[in-house]
């Protein structure tokens, strides 16, 4: 039997905000959109998985992939927790990375209009699905993607022009009342950092996540140290935390092993969530590939482990290409125990 949490002010069970609770580990997502094409064969124009919320039957295969993973999360005995009793808390990600001006116009929908109703619907989704598990601690996130490819940084703004070019779909996720925003896959700093003073002029926290190549540096070449100094230099450190998405462990577990000085230990410290695939080949090989590279589960769980050794903010745990409630599961097996240990020391 579930038992009741309390309800904020509008009926809603109250937000947890993940840098805000850092003694809870929080699960999320895995690949949505592969999931949906390899495993459920749906098609997704242009990688669009924002369309399945058109239909009953895609919103019913969004309410499924979301329950396979909130399951992972719910408390074996479910008679709930205090404060002090370890908890896995789950961020709910809008299924929304395609969901901004460009990728609209593509697809054929007239933006002014289509990105309100997009972030509202795939907002109230989550909210239905958050109220059938009251007793996980939760946060709702209205995810963005890159303007262009998400792999190749072939269409540079400035940072105003990116301001500029998300504010709508940030400010539509704060109207709609998503508890944060997240921008995934994030290729080059200046459009990170026009993502982030978008959200600091409609005033809802932003998470700011880039992906890397091999050699653990994101598409134009910067380190992660020096991407993410960049923007907490220019933004007054305004992400609420950062992630990185979108490569495999093995390609940026280095990155996190080298510098032990004082500057070195400050920029891991702002890193929050990890989001990674499940196959170890680079961009442009997943590009060209015509399979699901799944990767194994097991092994992904394990590294992250080392990750979360490497990195003491860690508190957010999903996948992404490639990956399913599978490697969600393994992550959970390898590092809620030590989790718990480590934040209570």
């Amino acid at each position: 039997m579930k038992t009741s949490s309390p309800r904020s002010s509008s009926g809603h069970p109250p937000s947890f905000l993940p840098h805000e609770h850092k003694g809870i580990m929080f699960l999320t997502d895995s690949g949505a959109e592969t999931t949906f094409i390899f495993k459920d064969n749906l098609e997704l124009r242009e990688f669009a998985a924002f369309e399945l919320h058109n239909s009953d039957k895609g919103r019913q295969h969004l309410k499924e992939y979301y329950r396979r993973h909130l399951d992972l999360a719910v408390p074996e005995n479910e008679q709930g927790t205090d404060s002090k009793d370890q908890r896995l808390g789950f961020v709910l990600e809008t299924c929304t990375w395609r969901a901004n001006p460009d990728w609209m116009i593509k697809l054929g929908y007239k933006p002014a209009d289509a990105i309100h109703q997009v972030c509202a619907s795939a907002v109230n989704l989550l909210r239905d699905i958050q109220m059938e598990y009251p007793s996980i601690p939760m946060a709702i996130s209205g995810q963005i993607g890159p303007r262009s490819d998400g792999y190749v940084a072939d269409q540079k703004m400035s940072v105003q022009e990116a301001q500029d070019y998300h504010y709508a779909q940030i400010k539509a996720f704060h109207e709609a009342g998503a508890d944060l925003v997240a921008a995934l896959t994030m290729n080059y700093v200046n459009e990170g950092i026009g993502i982030v003073q978008a959200a600091q002029k409609v005033g809802i926290p932003v998470v700011l996540s880039f992906t890397v190549e091999v050699n653990g540096c994101i598409p134009t070449g910067e380190s992660i140290q020096t991407a993410i100094e960049q923007v907490d230099a220019t933004t007054n450190r305004g992400p609420a935390y950062y992630m990185i998405n979108c490569a495999h462990p093995s390609h940026f577990i280095l990155a996190f092993q080298t510098g032990t000085d004082v500057s070195s230990l400050s920029w891991k410290e702002r890193i929050g969530g990890i989001r990674g695939n499940a196959s170890k080949l680079s961009h442009a090989e997943l590009d060209e590939a015509t399979e699901l590279d799944e990767g194994n589960p097991v092994e992904f769980g394990k590294e992250h482990m080392a990750l979360m050794q490497l990195l003491p903010r860690v508190n957010v745990f999903g996948g992404c290409c490639g990956t399913d409630d599978r490697h969600v599961r393994e992550i959970k097996s390898s590092c809620w125990a030590a989790f718990g240990k480590a934040r209570s020391q």
